[in-house]
């Protein structure tokens, strides 16, 4: 008597099932922020959007590509107009068009940013660098970022990849030329205060010419005011001080061929 049991179709096919999901996956699940490439054979097929997606096994796979916002950052050697050394620390915010990431993964694949953005970086500022000089890089370096940004966006646009923020985050340059910018800088503040003294005396100077034009009308007007009749009038109050100063006496004189006498009076 045998006594083994064939095993049931039921339960083959179960782990027939359970083999198919558990090895061979046929789905693939796209997170939030990005966009699923489909691949058939290794050619583009499709795109997938977030959420759960089914697949061939064996035939297609999924490049899952970032469309969030993403920061790139790198550093650029350039020339001034006036053929200073340049370098720049540049700052770029960008993203992925989610309705370009096909063609993007087909036509440069999914290292474009070593691709396509670092060299359209290093390009853009070498040509607008050029366009200034060191002094106006400093001086106008808000419409050296914003010149440098327009011509990045016009280079990775046509790739479906578009600027969201730019920044130039530093400019850097030779030892020489900051030692001249230094001096410079003192020279300019040694002047201005050579500037400010020379204000300074001249304005003294017209205070003292004023003070002494003021002096010298006054004295005028008091002389104008200084009549015949006030004259004789300080004359007479001078002699009548003297007579009420005056005690009576002739004053004793010795020597001389007159002296005065003086005489007692006679006595009844």
């Amino acid at each position: 008597m045998n006594l083994s049991k064939p095993v049931p179709r039921t339960l083959a096919g179960i782990a027939g099932v359970v083999l198919f999901f558990v090895v061979l996956c046929p789905w693939v699940i796209i997170p939030a922020g990005h966009q699923g490439i489909l691949l058939q054979f290794g050619a583009v097929k499709a795109t997938l959007d977030e959420g759960i997606h089914f697949r061939i096994p064996l035939m297609q796979t999924v490049y899952k590509m970032d469309v969030r916002v993403q920061k790139e950052q790198a550093e650029a050697d350039a020339a001034s107009k006036d053929l200073q050394t340049v370098t720049s620390v540049i700052a770029l915010n960008f993203h992925v068009n989610p309705s370009s990431a096909a063609h993007l993964y087909e036509q440069v694949g999914k290292d474009y940013g070593v691709t396509i953005i670092e060299p359209a970086i290093q390009e853009a500022v070498k040509a607008v660098t050029a366009k200034y000089t060191a002094e106006e890089l400093i001086s106008e370096r808000r419409i050296v970022s914003a010149d440098i940004k327009a011509l990045l966006d016009s280079k990775i646009r046509p790739y479906g990849i578009y600027v969201d923020g730019f920044n130039v985050v530093n400019f850097d340059f030779s030892a020489k030329f900051n030692e001249a910018v230094e001096e410079k800088l003192a020279a300019e503040q040694r002047a201005l205060k050579a500037k400010r003294d020379l204000e300074r005396i001249k304005i003294e100077a017209e205070q003292k010419v004023a003070s002494a034009k003021a002096e010298a009308e006054a004295l005028r007007i008091q002389k104008q005011q200084v009549t015949t009749e006030l004259v004789r009038l300080r004359e007479i109050e001078v002699q009548k001080q003297a007579v009420e100063k005056w005690d009576g006496r002739l004053p004793n004189v010795t020597g001389g061929t007159v002296p005065f006498i003086q005489v007692s009076p006679d006595k009844k």
